[in-house]
């Protein structure tokens, strides 16, 4: 790993080594190779030089239950020693690189390049100048003090350069800033569990010091390399580092390899960390990857680290996948989502947002027209000039005149380029930018943290949301309120006396033990607030109920330690239970079993009777018992829960692996009803997305009455309704063909009535959600919206086209798919959000409308003045002013509207709908036939109006004409006005509605204003501009004003009627996917796999890519690590192979997945 020196902060760390070696039993470097072996090499490791984990603890000077003693020197000796546990983030853009990047348009550079051409002529003083014959319109007019200003022009020009330049590059510069910001919200808010002087704390990740001891549990994303000391079931998934999907098992003698970045999926326990930041797997990785590829500028050191990254790796090719693992990280690391533009580049969401999709479309469009029109426009100046100098007026072309006529082609092309800057509306990345910027702050006011831009502009698009129940629709916080103990169903809590002592024993060991003990009550922390629930819910119900008949679980968990527990068996989404084994005195055992009522009941033989003693319990008791007790508990929405256990001899002891043995022949002990309320806000928010013609759908884990019962009283669903609640086995009966393969036609018949899904796999939300986006059954593609919370929601969030996770009970690998963070769990924040994405589309529509009038006005005035009179009446540097307030400042104006409520009271605008309607093609193409008709008029017989000199036909330096300069400000007062129109798109006649509630908007309008009598009054030559008397100014300000009337006049006219006006900036079908997609032939096999093993949940990142495309440009670079890519390649085409073995009835087949370009993958979403 001695290429890693490239890194000062790895450098740092081996001089302080060499120097504290002594103070620990291990040393930084040995640390880290051990962290390098898997599985029985690990162990054999472990035995040979440390002889076990307790010894490395002790080494460590730590102590596997007391954890650290955590005094701050202790602290801050181990960071020193063993490094922070942080990944160093890629260094930001400075101010001038962003600068340099907006200088890179190539319109800016034509203009550059045309004012310098002109700077350098008008320095240039040929000896023939007195000659006057040179060309017919230099006579006369030009004083010597003009030939002097002759450089005004071009030195104008190039500052206003300077000004759009700036104002791209600060716009970028706080662009960064703020995702930085984000950024760091989102590591602040991720803890980690450990023990530190025999307390249980929650610390920040970057706190985690090296002989930490970490509690771990289902749904943790590791935050540091470690090894394992105590647990039970764990269940990793390493397929972040290693590319492998199966889930590792974990124990201390045959795997006690704990990496960072991996996912646990199931079990818990707790680890001693043995590297944390820059010195765990990720963060070597990183390193190797230059902190994510920002070595662009050191290219030549890039090389020679990256024919090291080969090498280094080949002793362990199984981690050559494991780059992926930089996007589990970026919760932690500062690197993880820092740059906009590096998001941008694994931004491997399905498509360009949509948004985006129609407006580089849009931008091209106009852009070609533009280039037409100022080619055209410096043709014509060009041939009229020649034709008429040399062949009408048959003058000579004299050597001494050549630089006064070169001068002329300049001054043509640069009014040509001006043209073309006008045409192209580079404000709209610009606005889309601020728009999403804007919206993404205040939504986290809104309880939405936004992890990727343009989810939040999707989201407005929403047309189905598949919301979980627990948590997002209830208040996730559960109660027992009925129960079924010794033959009696209890409607409220039972009095402890009339419950026998015995049953009342084994209910409260049952309890107690048999859930995770970090799961507990604490007092509340104000007066007269309710008990604090802290870890499951549902266990925190179940150890409420224990409190509630005046027992008390502590007493028994303290007799029981963790330590002691014999087995534990997790709850997972497939056992829908937890049991947990105990060795009793006697040295025989017992199982304690709680779960889901009627999977549990099905294992039970016996039941307890009112006197405590077990009797028979049939098959037709057990429907009995569904009837009587269950069901009626399910339709008063509680969730049911069996409690139950069974006893074993000492001898021979039980297989513990062979479950369905194990998990069988219990004893119900009693049957509980939870109460989880519903949301007081959450019917009219789903009563709000109804009208907005969002489809909601629940999708639960649960029993189907429950769920039918809560789905009432949210308002999913009203009696009388044609609608379908179903079950995860009905549901997938009925989308299989007989062979077993899922039918896209089947779905179809099936989606559009379905609201309840219950008794659902994480599978089978995946294929609900899937099946939706697919569907071809509406002629809009569905856009969906799902919300999750548990490990095994990843695979439906990120096939989502926005995926909400739950910021409270969520768990990191649910964060991590995510691409919205509800910071309160509550389903009334997504219908926030909702509103925020339509007027993220909104703000822009507004923009476009009042850019594209504006576009179209000045080209086609620039276009004809130059026909007509050899120079347009707008100047170049006028022209940049006009389309500096009207990109950047009206952008800012435009897309800072706050949403109103009105905008859920539409449908979703749907994926192909146009970006301009009718109606507003209606407000543009109107508007504009007013600008044109007053500027043409004020062009032709504005001197005879206003009895002033007229401007057309000026000598080349002429000084400027008050006619110009009033066409100009008349231009400019129009478009400030109009700005005031675009504020509504859908025809509205109150245009000032609300307008004082966007500070930034009249700021903006006043501002320009201001400026504007700036220019005018005091601009002089650089602006083309002679000052104007007050009458003048009262005259432009009037034709502005103008405009308002003219609007409503617009507003008047049907849309209907308007039959032949054609809408623009759709997305067809066709385009939604960018071809590069198309031949990523990883990325499908990465989506064939996603399909077959979606059981085993397959988080393979999007950062094989970037690794392969860095070992591509390394092979032309250096053609030394030519046999790293190939090695590179062998390992994902074996990976198509073994994909291809794997596939079986019950799943997709790999060509089906292939075969349809629409389900591209949601590849690797780039987490940032």
């Amino acid at each position: 790993m001695g290429d890693m020196t490239n890194s000062d902060f790895y450098s740092k760390n081996q001089r302080n080594e060499s120097s504290h070696g002594g103070d620990f039993g291990c040393t930084l470097e040995e640390l880290r190779s051990l962290m390098e072996l898997r599985g029985t090499e690990a162990v054999v490791k472990i035995k040979e030089t440390y002889g076990d984990t307790e010894a490395i603890c002790r080494r460590l000077k730590t102590s596997p239950v007391e954890g650290l003693p955590g005094t701050a020197s202790d602290l801050e000796k181990r960071k020193q020693i063993f490094g922070q546990n942080f990944i160093p983030p890629k260094k930001p853009k400075t101010f001038l690189q962003l600068v340099w990047e907006a200088l890179q348009d190539v319109t800016l550079i034509i203009l550059e390049i045309a004012a310098i051409i002109s700077l350098g002529l008008s320095f240039y003083h040929p000896p023939g100048e007195s000659s006057e014959g040179c060309a017919t319109a230099q006579a006369g007019a030009e004083d010597e003090g003009e030939a002097e200003a002759g450089w005004i022009e071009g030195a104008a020009i190039l500052l206003s350069v300077i000004c759009v330049v700036l104002v791209t590059a600060f716009n970028d510069w706080s662009k960064e800033k703020q995702f930085r910001g984000l950024q760091s919200r989102i590591e602040q808010e991720q803890k980690f569990t450990v023990v530190r002087a025999s307390q249980v704390v929650q610390i920040p990740v970057a706190e985690i010091v090296v002989g930490d001891i970490a509690q771990i549990k289902y749904g943790d994303l590791l935050p540091a390399d470690g090894l394992f000391i105590q647990g039970n079931d764990l269940k990793i998934d390493e397929s972040s580092l290693t590319g492998e999907s199966d889930q590792v098992r974990k124990s201390v003698d045959k795997d006690p390899m704990l990496l960072s970045g991996t996912h646990v999926m199931e079990g818990s326990g707790r680890m001693v960390v043995t590297a944390v930041g820059v010195n765990s797997q990720t963060g070597i990785i990183f390193t190797l990857l230059g902190a994510g590829g920002e070595e662009e500028e050191k290219k030549d050191k890039k090389g020679k680290m990256q024919d090291g990254t080969v090498d280094a790796s080949q002793s362990k090719a199984k981690q050559q996948d494991g780059a992926a693992a930089m996007e589990m990280q970026p919760l932690k690391s500062a690197e993880g989502g820092d740059a906009d533009d590096k998001k941008k580049a694994n931004m491997h969401k399905k498509e360009k947002s949509v948004l985006q999709g129609k407006l580089t479309k849009l931008a091209v469009q106009i852009g070609k027209a533009g280039l037409v029109m100022s080619a055209i426009t410096v043709i014509i100046l060009v041939l009229y000039f020649t034709v008429d100098t040399f062949v009408v007026n048959k003058k000579p072309w004299l050597p001494e005149c050549t630089p006064v006529y070169v001068q002329y082609f300049v001054k043509f092309f640069i009014i040509g380029v001006t043209v073309l800057v006008v045409a192209v509306p580079e404000g709209l990345p610009l606005a889309v930018t601020i728009s999403l910027a804007y919206s993404v702050k205040k939504m986290m006011k809104d309880n939405n943290l936004v992890r990727h831009l343009d989810a939040c502009e999707t989201m407005g698009n929403a047309t189905a949301i598949c919301s979980d129940k627990t948590g997002t629709l209830t208040t996730n916080r559960m109660t027992v309120v009925q129960a079924y103990i010794g033959d009696v169903h209890y409607k409220e809590i039972p009095e402890p006396s009339s419950i026998n002592a015995k049953t009342m024993e084994l209910l409260v060991h049952a309890i107690a033990i048999n859930s995770a003990y970090t799961t507990k009550i604490l007092p509340p922390e104000k007066e007269g607030a309710l008990p604090r629930q802290v870890g499951n819910k549902t266990e925190c119900g179940l150890l409420g109920f224990v409190m509630d008949l005046k027992q008390d679980y502590e007493s028994v968990r303290s007799q029981m330690p963790e330590e002691k527990l014999y087995k534990v068996y997790t709850f997972n989404s497939v056992r829908k239970s937890m049991s947990t084994v105990i060795k009793l005195p006697d040295e025989s055992f017992r199982m304690y079993s709680k779960g889901a009522s009627e999977i549990v009941l099905k294992k039970c033989c016996k039941i307890l009777t009112g006197a405590g003693e077990p009797r028979v319990f049939r098959p037709r008791d057990r429907d009995e018992m569904v009837k009587k007790v269950i069901e009626p508990m399910a339709c008063d929405g509680l969730r049911t829960i069996c409690v139950g256990y069974r006893d074993f001899p000492s001898s021979p002891e039980p297989d513990w692996d062979n479950e369905n043995d194990i998990l069988n022949d219990l004893t119900c002990i009693c049957v509980v009803g939870i109460e989880d309320p519903v949301r007081p806000e959450v019917p009219e928010a789903i009563r709000k997305c109804q009208r907005a013609g969002i489809t909601v759908r629940m999708v639960t884990g649960d029993n189907i009455n429950t769920a039918r019962a809560i789905a009432i009283k949210c308002g999913i669903i009203h009696p009388g309704e044609d609608f379908l609640c179903l079950e995860g086995k009905e549901f997938n009966r009925r989308i299989r063909n007989e062979k077993g393969e899922i039918e896209q036609e089947r779905i179809d018949k099936i989606w559009p009535k379905l609201r309840v899904l219950a008794r659902s796999s994480p599978t089978d939300k995946h294929t609900l959600v899937k099946g939706i986006i697919d569907s071809t059954h509406t002629e809009q593609r569905q856009v969906v919206a799902v919300t999750g919370d548990g490990t095994n929601d990843g695979p439906a969030l990120k096939k989502a086209d926005v995926g909400f996770a739950m910021g409270i009970a969520g768990t990191d690998v649910a964060k991590e798919a995510s691409d919205i963070i509800l910071t309160d769990d509550n389903f009334s924040s997504i219908v926030k959000a909702v509103m925020w994405g339509r007027n993220v589309y909104d703000s822009i529509s507004k923009f476009l409308q009042f850019q594209l009038t504006v576009n179209v006005v000045a080209v086609i005035v620039a276009f004809t003045g130059a026909c007509i009179t050899q120079d347009s009446p707008l100047k170049a540097v006028q022209m940049l002013w006009v389309n500096l307030i009207m990109d950047t400042f009206a952008s800012l104006a435009l897309a800072t509207e706050p949403p109103t409520e009105s905008l859920l009271l539409r449908k979703p605008y749907g994926r192909n709908k146009p970006l301009i309607s009718r109606t507003m093609m209606k407000n543009i193409l109107g508007h504009a036939v007013y600008q044109l008709t007053l500027i043409f008029t004020l062009l032709f017989v504005g001197e005879k109006m206003f009895q002033i000199d007229s401007g057309r036909n000026a000598p080349l330096h002429a000084p400027p004409s008050e006619h110009y300069t009033i066409i100009f400000n008349t231009f400019v007062m129009m478009q400030l006005f109009n700005e005031i129109n675009a504020r509504k798109i859908h025809g509205e006649r109150n245009v000032f509605d609300g307008i004082f509630r966007n500070p930034i908007f009249c700021t903006i309008v006043l501002g320009t204003f201001a400026i504007q009598i700036v220019i005018v009054q005091f601009g002089g030559k650089p602006f083309s501009c002679a000052p104007l008397q007050l009458d003048q100014w009262m005259w432009c300000i009037f034709i502005g004003l103008g405009e308002l009337v003219w609007g409503q006049v617009i507003a008047t006219i049907p849309t209907s009627r308007l039959k032949f006006l054609k809408e623009a900036g759709r997305l067809t079908q066709k385009e939604e996917i960018p071809e590069e997609e198309l031949n990523e032939d990883v990325e499908e096999i990465d989506h064939a796999e996603r399909e077959l093993r979606r059981g085993q949940i397959l988080w393979f990142r999007g950062l094989n890519r970037i690794q392969t495309q860095i070992e591509v440009v390394n092979t032309f670079k250096s053609g030394a690590s030519f046999q790293g890519a190939l090695r590179r390649q062998s390992s994902v085409t074996s990976q198509s192979q073994d994909v291809a073995n794997l596939s079986s009835p019950s799943r997709v087949s790999l060509s089906n997945a292939l075969s349809s370009p629409t389900s591209l993958p949601p590849a690797a979403a780039g987490q940032g």
